[in-house]
This record gives C-alpha cells, sequence and structure tokens, in this order.
C-alpha cells in the first residue's frame, strides 16, 4: 500500500474524508439497488410478470440523483469548483 507523506490543511482533510464517505456511500447504496431488484425481479420473472420494472425503475431514478449528488454537485466536485467560482466571478463585478 503506497502511503503519501505530504498532509493536507484540516479543511482539505475534512473534504477528502467527506467526499470518501460520499462514493462509499453511493456504492453500498448501488449494490443493495442491485441486490434488491435483481431478487425482485427474479421473483417477478418467475410469476411470468414484469412487475419489478416499477420498482426498478423509481428506485434508479434515486440511485441516479445520489449519484449525481455524489459525483456531479458533490462538495470539491468539479462542475460545483467551476460554478462557485463563475459566481464569485460575477459577484467581483467581472
Amino acid at each position: 500500500m503506497h502511503t503519501n507523506t505530504t498532509t493536507l490543511s484540516p479543511e482539505l482533510e475534512r473534504l477528502a474524508e467527506r467526499r470518501a464517505k460520499a462514493k462509499l456511500g453511493f456504492f453500498t447504496h448501488a449494490l443493495v439497488y442491485a441486490v434488491v431488484i435483481t431478487g425482485l425481479s427474479l421473483l417477478a420473472f418467475s410469476q411470468g410478470k414484469i412487475w419489478s420494472l416499477w420498482p426498478a425503475a423509481g428506485w434508479g431514478f434515486g440511485l441516479l440523483m445520489h449519484g449525481m449528488g455524489v459525483f456531479g454537485f458533490g462538495p470539491g466536485s468539479a462542475l460545483r469548483e467551476r460554478m462557485l467560482e463563475r459566481e464569485r466571478e460575477r459577484l467581483r463585478g467581472h
């Protein structure tokens, strides 16, 4: 395992921990989604039905929003940082 001897400021360390926790939460959510939806699909298809598509679609949308929050708009994300910088520039009058 590679360890980095460079230390981060306490603020950056908290941000790194927060981002890692958010990503782990998303991956856990995605794994639970996959397991549950697989089980529901097997149950539905064994009955000759396709009702499992409804919970898959609804929960899938929630999972998509979770992913967008973590990877697209979460604290420290590149997209969010660009948007914040644009707003700062506008407020400065540039």
